[in-house]
């Protein structure tokens, strides 16, 4: 059974730098989930003047190991209604929230949360802080060492909440 890691983090630099450090860690880019409101996604992930996301986009597409990839993804990705919370996400977890039925089920998140072996308890605390803008990462892991890589990465970085 895959094992997921999740955190959230108050800014989109913060998040960038965990991704790149699973990815130099040997995560796959498909592994990683970011989930964020559509408002979040907006401001966040939006280029602005001397902002790196033109730069990420370009450098994903040829390094194919890169955040930029996944920003990339993220500023074009659909949105997803949940539980009447408009939610912008790649990765498993946006296949598992579109797995629920677009706008379907109430606290659609939460859900998908508990879904993916988050504790409840934890899932509400993640919910509320993405709800508050937060951007959840989730990365998925196949057996313990890489649960306890994963989970050492993103509290070595400027993640708000770890679970594993």
């Amino acid at each position: 059974m895959t094992n997921h890691v999740t955190a959230t983090f108050k800014t989109r630099e913060a998040a960038e730098n965990a991704v790149d450090r699973l990815i130099n860690a040997g995560f796959f880019q498909e592994d990683i989930s970011l989930l964020v409101t559509d408002t979040t996604r907006g401001s966040a992930f939006a280029i602005k003047q001397g902002d790196k996301s033109q730069e990420y986009e370009a450098t994903g597409a040829e390094a194919g190991g890169v955040f930029g990839a996944i920003a990339a993804l993220l500023i074009s990705a659909a949105v997803i209604p949940s539980g009447g919370l408009a939610l912008a996400a790649v990765g498993p977890v946006a296949a598992t929230l579109a797995g629920l039925g677009v706008g379907g089920l109430t606290g659609g998140l939460l859900g998908a949360l508990v879904g993916l072996g988050v504790p409840e308890h934890e899932a509400k605390l993640f919910e509320s802080d993405v709800k508050s803008g937060a951007i959840l990462l989730a990365v998925a892991a196949t057996n313990n060492d890489e649960k306890k890589l994963a989970e050492k990465i993103l509290k070595n970085t400027e993640a708000t909440k770890v679970a594993a």
